[in-house]
């Protein structure tokens, strides 16, 4: 059995085949879902042990961490045409090798140099080149919205689960033998994942060779990113150097806008189409995509320097503490489906934003007034809970927002937009609580303050979202970037 999808003969997929068959195609997939989103947290728990052995500050470390956020969301996009024209299970095996060279770099790192190069650069390029993959071949896999939802269901979990989970794991890992050896443990998970996809993924079309790929605006739009969040790394310690980051950026985004009108006027291939801003319900669901891993990010890190900075808490002690995120993500996760029965997906979107912020509430009223260590299992629950609702409807209405023919493009802006999401969150509210880590409870209040805000902008924009969204073909969303 097999279907047209832009002009390609589609093999069957396994949404046609056992039970069996679908779960080796989606264990490897979720696995690496997983893993990436573990990465981009489980160092937080590591900052005291890392900074001390590698002879640096928090704030050397903030920056390893939201270099490899940063390099993720840069090259996302890039990733995800590099798919279409290398073969998507192909660009997924590179992703994961280059992703281990990394993480074995990252163990044996006698410095933060080396540190930066391995976890920020080669895990940070490995996860562009992997992710957008994932999400492709399940669109493409899993054709009937119930199939789909269950598989974006199960990835998401993977995902909130593996950022949630980072800094317990991490710290267990840590305190039991050492930060190196939770690198060493990504490694495994990747070897692990390249011998179950050598025969559970398949690529159900053909790779595209002679594709053309718009190197010159995959430069301008990497820079432009890059500059804006470096720009906010440097607030508070080099503001001048800030601005004229800042600036730089701005400038470098704006080319890669003219850039890219030009070359769709004359009909060329471009880094990513403006066609796909046309859609205002992609648009908003978007939005929440970016601020739900804001808040996930930006409160994990948060958390982790104030525990071990002020309160003064080992690598163990503080991954506990997160156990309670790692709970609420993983219970509503595992309702999602039945929620998605019962409520529409703007409504599991709009309750999880409700949710998130309520947690963050919580965290800064409760510890304030309570000194225990149980004062930030509440908020952090809630916070789980909300985001564990919203990760997978938010992921679901952006990737039906478009035809199966635009598949590619939209999974790899997705994947940018989530990623970005997350090293703003560090960067912004981890600044904000580095820059001021000596006023202890004043920062962290700032800081988490900072967040709440980032989610009442999210919540907007999924009260904004309409109940019943509508797929628009491809013809509609041509015109739509030829406008």
């Amino acid at each position: 059995m097999s279907e047209q999808v832009a002009g390609l003969d589609v093999r069957a997929a396994p949404s046609t085949e056992s039970v069996s068959a679908r779960r080796r195609f989606l264990l490897p997939l979720a696995l690496a879902q997983f893993i990436c989103s573990f990465a981009g947290s489980n160092m937080s728990v590591m900052i005291n042990d890392i900074s001390e052995d590698l002879n640096t500050t928090v704030k050397g470390v903030q920056t390893a961490i939201t270099l490899f956020l940063l390099i993720m969301a840069i090259l996302m996009i890039p990733g995800s045409k590099l798919s279409d024209k290398w073969g998507r299970k192909r660009c997924f095996m590179i992703g994961l090798v280059l992703y281990g060279i990394g993480a074995l770099l990252s163990a044996a790192s006698p410095g933060l140099g080396v540190l930066i190069l391995g976890n920020s650069v080669f895990e940070g390029v490995g996860t562009a080149l992997l992710i957008p993959p994932v999400y492709i071949l399940t669109t493409l896999a899993f054709s009937d919205v119930t199939s789909r939802a269950k598989a974006f269901g199960t990835i998401m979990a993977a995902a909130g689960i593996g950022a949630a989970a980072g800094p317990l794991i991490g710290g267990l890992i840590t305190t039991g033998i050492s930060w190196r050896a939770a690198f060493v443990f990504q490694a495994l998970v990747i070897a692990a994942i390249v011998l179950l996809s050598r025969r559970g993924v398949v690529d159900p079309l053909p790779a595209d060779p002679e594709r053309p790929f718009d190197t010159v605006g995959a430069v301008l739009s990497g820079v432009g990113l890059f500059c804006l969040v470096f720009a906010i790394l440097q607030i508070g310690t080099e503001n001048v150097l800030a601005v004229v980051f800042a600036a730089v950026g701005a400038v470098f985004l704006v080319a890669f806008f003219i850039y890219i009108r030009r070359r769709e006027r004359a009909g060329k291939e471009v880094l990513l189409s403006t066609g796909l801003f046309k859609n205002r319900t992609s648009d908003l669901a978007l939005v929440t995509q970016n601020i739900q891993w804001l808040m996930l990010m930006g409160t994990s890190f948060v958390v982790a320097v104030y525990l071990q900075e002020v309160r003064g808490y080992n690598a163990i002690k503080t991954g506990v503490v997160f156990t309670a995120a790692t709970v609420g993500v993983l219970l509503t996760s595992l309702l999602a489906e039945r929620f998605a029965t019962r409520r529409t997906q703007k409504t599991l979107i709009v309750g999880g934003f409700i949710g998130a912020i309520a947690g963050i509430v919580l965290l800064i009223v409760l510890v304030r007034a309570w000194s225990s260590v149980v004062a930030f299992v509440p908020g952090l629950f809630v916070i789980g809970a909300g985001l564990g609702i919203m990760l997978t409807p938010s992921v679901n209405v952006v990737q039906s927002s478009f035809p199966e023919e635009l598949q590619g493009e939209i999974s790899g802006l997705s994947r940018s937009i989530s990623n970005l999401g997350s090293s703003l969150g560090t960067a912004i509210a981890g600044t904000i609580l580095v820059s001021a880590v000596a006023l202890g409870n004043a920062s962290y209040a700032w800081a988490m303050v900072s967040l709440a805000v980032a989610g009442a902008i999210g919540l907007g924009a999924a009260l904004l979202l309409p109940s019943t969204p509508v797929v628009p073909s491809v013809a509609d969303n041509q015109l739509q970037a030829d406008q």
